[in-house]
């Protein structure tokens, strides 16, 4: 049985992509860093159509390396055939968007991890396991990794896969150019052109530019170049004809391009030509390993294409397959897609990584309640925090579905302590306790402050807010809400709005619903909602169905505890657990209110506030764990 669609062979690099569009890659400021090298991103672009797809490479035994393998398992790669290279070190590429036509880059891969692949790391089992294997031509550039792909495609051949080439030619990296023309992709070489044309026979599957057609088949004529690889290979060949889409050929090569077969192309603005092929192969990949005719595999194509040049970045830019059958059913609307605010909805919510269908979430990111405790002091509510994360952690135990409130403000050595331990990890903004809402002055007056915060940390804001609010109360807090939201988006940082209305006025089964539609209107798509306790089942599916109009992408509900006990909390728990929207819990005093005092006071040590604050909080997930179960048991019995 083949347990994978595709599996890609090849470069694997760390993409540094310049954030200042129109200037020279001299000038450049700040970077943005994403995954890289036509495999990888072809890799990734297919997983997020659906494929099961795999990688074979080499990374460095380095933060670069480990950022390529943590980043492939997050889109749903298959990372077995990734090897650690000891030696060498991870490729590093630089580029920048000069205009519609320069986009300057350059290589750093002397001796890099791709560069050592070898037929060792190729294996029979892991080939075997595959629909079909893609190789690029970069890596028919060097003996080793030659023999690495020719292995792999002969066991694709052996074990029934189909086989599939992207020439992908780039003349520095065959050594035809120096390294600061990184940008060129064509330069006549009779020697690369001997080179590919033995090799295109082992291919069922063939795809490249014009240019990379000329110097596959020798010639600088478009037609007479695919007439010299059809002499050699019967693959179906595929010509990417840039803003004229792509046209595919199954046999004899006609007098004109326009006579092979063509998928319908998208009127949109160029924006960043780079990765913009590898977006074209994965849709095309879709289309070929789906069974579909070529105008609707080359369809997909040209619309992954379309995403790639009208976005930052390669793979980043790729779209979801819902994303893509949005954009078919749809249409364009704008022809700069990244301006398209519907569209990139739906992209920001169908590419975010994480499974977070369960949280249950410790919140310790309270300020004002732990100043105002007796025996108070900057370094000891560091500390607490600290002793917080360490229960949070002792409860997780390296398990998913958990997560922290934790602020930076007092908890700062805490924050930092649980990057990378798998924790959910929320953030808060807001000046504690304000009405109308400000944010915390770390921000800044524009939230810039949010381009320091580490990528994992989730923008969290409260809101005291209510339906009967005034006027010009309710655009202020709205206007303040939507500034953090945007400055949130920009940052690649997700948003959780709470909102409190209880403490301003009173509550009806809809009041809730009410705010939620409000903050929709003005513009704000939460990734999380935090929404206290309701206590009818009628006044949360208001709720839910306020969202689920809004945003059928969102991530979900997280109910918040208002220091309530325990009893209480199960009794809420019971109810909320029966919507799927809902997907648990953050809650804080609940938690450490009693422990806080205890020890600010010097009547608890620190082992026995961190097991008090673990004990509460494992029973706290085990009431929600039981409610939620309890729901689903009540779902199958009816």
């Amino acid at each position: 049985m083949k347990t994978l669609d595709v599996i890609t062979i090849g470069r694997a690099g760390v993409d540094l992509y310049g954030t200042q569009v129109g200037g020279r890659l001299e000038d450049m400021g700040s970077f943005q860093k994403y995954i890289g090298g036509s495999p990888t991103n072809i890799a990734c672009g297919t997983a997020r159509l659906g494929l099961r797809s795999a990688l074979i490479t080499r990374v460095g035994d380095e933060h670069m390396g480990r950022f390529i393998r943590e980043q492939l398992g997050r889109e749903g790669v298959d990372v077995r055939g990734v090897k650690t290279d000891p030696e060498r070190l991870t490729a590093l590429v630089i580029l920048g968007i000069r205009d519609e036509e320069q986009f300057p880059l350059i290589f750093y891969r002397e001796n890099c991890a791709d560069m050592a692949l070898c037929e060792a790391d190729i294996e029979e089992g892991f080939i075997a396991e595959a629909r079909s294997v893609l190789a690029t031509g970069t890596h028919l550039s060097h003996p080793r990794t030659e023999a690495a792909v020719l292995k792999a495609l002969a066991l694709a051949r052996k074990h029934g896969a189909k086989t599939a080439l992207d020439i992908d030619y780039r003349p520095n990296l065959w050594g035809v150019a120096g390294h600061g023309a990184g940008e060129s992709r064509f330069v006549e070489s009779a020697k690369v052109t001997a080179k590919l044309l033995g090799t295109l026979h082992l291919f069922d599957l063939i795809v490249g530019t014009e240019e990379e057609f000329h110097i596959a088949g020798g010639s600088t004529d478009t037609i007479a170049a695919l007439r010299a690889v059809r002499a050699v290979s019967n693959a179906t060949l595929v010509c990417k004809r840039g803003a004229k889409g792509a046209v595919a050929f199954e046999g004899t090569i006609p007098d004109s391009l326009d006579d092979g077969q063509s998928g319908p192309g998208f009127p949109i603005e160029v924006f960043n030509v780079l990765g913009a092929g590898d977006g074209f192969f994965s849709g095309l990949l879709k289309g070929w390993l789906d069974g579909e005719a070529w105008p609707r595999a080359l369809e997909y194509a040209n619309a992954c294409g379309a995403f790639a040049v009208s976005r930052h970045g390669c793979t980043p830019a790729y779209p979801s397959l819902e994303e893509l059958k949005f954009f078919l059913r749809r249409g364009v609307v704008r022809p700069d897609l990244r301006n398209d605010a519907e569209l990139e909805q739906v992209h920001w919510a169908t590419t975010r990584k994480g499974d977070w269908s369960t949280m249950r979430v410790f919140a310790f990111d309270h300020r004002m309640q732990l100043e105002q405790l007796p025996g108070f002091t900057a370094d000891k509510g560091s500390r607490f925090k600290e002793l917080c994360l360490a229960a949070a952690r002792e409860v997780q135990g390296g398990r998913p579905g958990y997560g922290i409130l934790c602020d930076n403000r007092i908890g700062r050595k805490a924050l930092h302590a649980a990057s990378g331990t798998g924790l959910w990890i929320g953030r808060p903004c807001e000046w504690p306790g304000s009405r109308p809402l400000e944010l915390e002055p770390e921000l800044g007056p524009d939230c810039g402050g949010l381009e320091n915060w580490a990528r994992e940390n989730v923008v969290k804001v409260l809101v005291f807010c209510h339906p009967d609010d005034a006027p010009d109360l309710r655009r202020a807090q709205e206007a303040e809400v939507v500034r953090l939201y945007t400055a949130a988006r920009r940052n690649r940082l997700e948003f959780l709005l709470e909102i409190i209305p209880s403490k301003v006025g009173p509550v009806t089964e809809t009041t809730t619903a009410t705010l939620i539609r409000q903050f929709y209107a003005a513009g704000v798509c939460p990734d999380w909602w935090k929404l206290e306790p309701m206590a009818t089942r009628a006044a949360w599916a208001a709720a839910c169905a306020a969202i689920e109009e809004n945003d059928p992408h969102t991530r979900g509900i997280v109910v918040l505890g208002l220091d309530a006990p325990e009893e209480d909390l199960a009794e809420s728990f019971a109810i909320a657990a029966g919507f799927p929207l809902v997907k648990g819990f953050a809650v804080g005093r609940t938690i450490f209110g009693v422990v806080a005092r205890a020890w600010f006071e010097g009547d608890l040590g620190d082992a026995e506030a961190v097991a008090e604050m673990a004990r509460r909080y494992a029973r706290l997930c085990t009431v929600w764990d039981r409610a939620r179960v309890g729901a689903r048991g009540h779902v199958a019995a009816r």
